[in-house]
């Protein structure tokens, strides 16, 4: 694994240390993890948006309905 440096806060530093401390993981694990619960937020609040964008939509938000309803029929098929 390819490894960079990066600054951050004392205060970032002390928290990160207190979690590693305390469940005993590596500072670059934490690090990773939280990265990568951040990427998950922006997508799942992205994604909401755009639902909520369609919701309000009436026209765009019939179509979806509509497009739901015909997929509906694929559930069951097959069993």
């Amino acid at each position: 694994m390819e490894t960079t440096t990066i600054k951050i806060s004392s205060y970032s530093h002390k928290i990160l240390q207190e979690i590693a401390d305390k469940y005993g993981d590596k500072l670059e694990n934490i690090v990773e993890k939280a990265i990568e619960d951040y990427r998950r937020k922006l997508f799942l609040e992205k994604a909401n948006q755009a639902f909520a964008a369609l919701r309000n939509n009436p026209q765009a938000w019939q179509e979806e309905l509509e497009e739901r309803s015909a997929w509906d029929v694929t559930l069951t098929h097959g069993l």
